[in-house]
């Protein structure tokens, strides 16, 4: 073992050996780890590789606990399996989680993207019951994973006992929840520094002396800054920003030694004692299993790190030299059922497409893409054929944020498929309209829209029914934890609608501006993304977006989408000169590749402020 007792400062005695196993991000990826990743992850091979990490630790005397950090699924086509099933069957999630094993769950964003009502039937449907963990929520709004709370299934935190030693392990959620998931009359505590702290306090007056801390803070630079604020803590989990940990010669998946955040662990942060304290998380996907090896003393210290067999340990296929075979339970009662539901949808062709649909992050959270705007056009359609059946005026403008685009992905030439569909509309995100909305408030959504395009944010607006001109030299709009806006923005310089109405011009709302109704979706209206405030009004149609943009290509668009209507990397609706785009009538313009220098600059953004993530919240 690698000695850190001199960098700990702790005394060797009573040694107590722990294997923490751990992974974050899931996300419903039950099959592989997704296109040009298929002999890597998957959660019956992931279920096999824990098993053989347990033994492993068995036989070397060591004690081993498995913790996840949350986002444990998401919405799309494979999670859509277990949606689809008869109400009473378990979700496939659920029962890949509980043959696996864990000894405590974080709750991430994604766990209320269906709303509190999925995650309680997720939860319940463990039938190894294992705590879910948060220390900074509050479920007293929401009976059913209240009456959880109360069985001892949702908790601040919980205490495991392995070869007579008390371990506590505390959870904690992004304060971000309201604003980027759907936890309705789930209670948030923003402090959570401070709820971490009442939550560990309390396990040391039980004399538990040995404590994890396992978050989903969105980014591992959350859980770096939360350090120093808390004491006695021992180890650090972070969830939600699946940062790869280790060296460009660690056996890591191809292309993961070029995203390298740092070591594994990270042995730079120190707590509000001066006391380092080790960091980890992993890539999501089910593509690694986390491995901490530590000694701690008596006193409940770590003393030593076994850096040599600390690590992301891949998760690799047949014909890998560290392949590992499916678990076949996993396999048979999980992956097999789900790949059959997808299969279903890959084989049902809907349309052809002319040109490639960019639904890449980088791209549908930067700057306008095809993708978005076809996306939003469908939004629109569906409100502008629904809206005399619900009694709303028909919408004029469409909203989408990029977040909302899932497939990150190019969808190349050919066959468009069901399964396409779900995989860029992949939440339970109805379609919606605003009425009448004040101009003055629609310029106020806009500046939200577009107060995060340097850090690749998912408000990023996608639209329809309207050309912006935006300005990332101007002031970017500055929201509260509460939403409340503290900074207005100055960036949206011009707005004009399809049929030649200027809404603004020169940064300020003109004195006729008219109102306009709105077609978005429903999380947006409800004020995710803080596009709007809590307690807007507006009306659910009743139709997801998925089958909005199945609806729209299918009928209006006759089951072809034409390259002259949806060009590829083209300006057409938003621009970051400070006027407004021509449009399809006049000359357009071609948009820089997105993520590359030459695309951020022309964004307005500064490349070295912008902190490169492989995947979001």
């Amino acid at each position: 073992m690698a000695s850190l007792a001199a960098f700990l400062g702790a005394s060797t005695a009573e040694a107590f050996m722990l294997t923490l196993l751990h992974n974050n991000d899931g996300e419903s990826s039950l099959i592989n780890a997704g296109a040009g990743l298929e002999n890597f992850g998957g959660v019956a091979r992931f279920s096999s590789q824990v098993q053989a990490l347990r033994q492993e630790a068995a036989t070397r005397n060591s004690s081993s606990l498995l913790i996840s950090s949350g986002d444990n699924f998401l919405a799309g086509a494979q999670f859509n399996a277990s949606l689809a099933l008869p109400q009473g069957q378990r979700f496939y999630d659920s029962i890949a989680l509980d043959l696996i094993g864990y000894d405590a769950i974080t709750i991430g964003n994604h766990e209320f993207d269906f709303g509190p009502d999925v995650l309680a039937r997720f939860i319940a449907d463990f039938e190894n019951p294992v705590p879910f963990l948060s220390a900074n929520l509050s479920f007293n709004g929401e009976p059913q994973l209240q009456v959880l709370v109360e069985q001892g299934r949702i908790a601040r935190s919980t205490i495991v006992e392995r070869d007579g030693e008390r371990i506590g392990i505390v959870g904690a959620t992004t304060p971000q929840l309201p604003f980027i998931s759907s936890p309705r009359n789930v209670e948030i505590n923003p402090d959570v520094a401070g709820s971490v702290q009442a939550e560990v306090d309390a396990l040391a007056a039980q004399g538990i002396n040995k404590i994890i801390l396992s978050t989903h803070l969105q980014s591992i630079q959350e859980e770096l800054d939360l350090v120093a604020q808390i004491r006695g803590v021992d180890i650090v989990i972070a969830g939600g920003g699946e940062e790869v940990l280790g060296s460009p010669t660690d056996n890591l998946i191809p292309g993961d030694e070029a995203e390298i955040f740092g070591s594994y662990p990270l042995l730079s942060a120190t707590d509000a004692t001066g006391k380092p304290i080790p960091v980890v998380t992993t890539p999501g996907n089910y593509r690694y299993v986390g491995r901490l090896v530590v000694e701690f003393d008596g006193a409940g210290d770590i003393v030593d790190i076994d850096s040599d067999r600390s690590g992301l340990v891949r998760i690799a296929g047949e014909g890998l030299p560290d392949a590992i075979a499916p678990d076949p339970m996993v396999q048979t009662r999980v992956v097999t059922p789900v790949e059959t539901f997808v299969e279903d949808l890959v084989t049902n062709v809907i349309a052809q497409t002319e040109v490639p649909l960019d639904g890449r992050r980088d791209s549908v959270r930067t700057q306008e893409a095809n993708l978005g705007n076809l996306l939003a056009d469908s939004i629109l359609f569906q409100g502008q054929q629904l809206a005399a059946e619900f009694g709303v005026p028909q919408p004029l403008i469409a909203l989408q944020n990029g977040g909302g685009i899932r497939n990150d992905s190019i969808i190349g030439p050919g066959d468009l498929t069901e399964f396409d569909t779900f995989s860029v509309a992949a939440f339970s995100n109805f379609v919606s309209i605003i009425p009448d909305l004040d101009p003055q408030i629609l310029k106020a959504v806009l500046e939200n829209a577009y107060s995060a395009v340097e850090i690749r944010g998912g408000r990023f607006g996608q639209v329809a029914g309207l050309r912006i001109g935006i300005d990332l030299n101007e002031t970017a709009q500055q929201t509260d934890v509460d939403g409340n806006i503290i900074t207005p923005g100055s960036r949206v310089r011009e707005v004009i609608l399809d049929d030649g109405t200027v809404l603004i011009r020169n940064g300020q709302v003109l004195p006729d501006a008219p109102t306009v109704s709105v077609a978005t979706i429903d999380f947006l209206a409800r004020g995710g993304d803080q596009y709007f405030a809590p307690g807007t009004s507006f009306t659910s149609l009743g139709v997801t977006y998925q089958q909005a943009l199945s609806n729209y290509i299918q009928q209006a668009l006759g089951g072809v989408i034409q390259a002259e209507q949806y060009p590829f990397n083209t300006v057409t609706r938003i621009s970051f000169d400070g006027s407004a785009p021509i449009g399809l009538g006049g000359d357009v313009e071609p948009i820089p590749e997105p993520g590359t220098a030459a695309g951020l600059l022309a964004l307005g953004a500064i490349v070295a402020t912008v902190r490169k993530r492989k995947r979001a919240a």
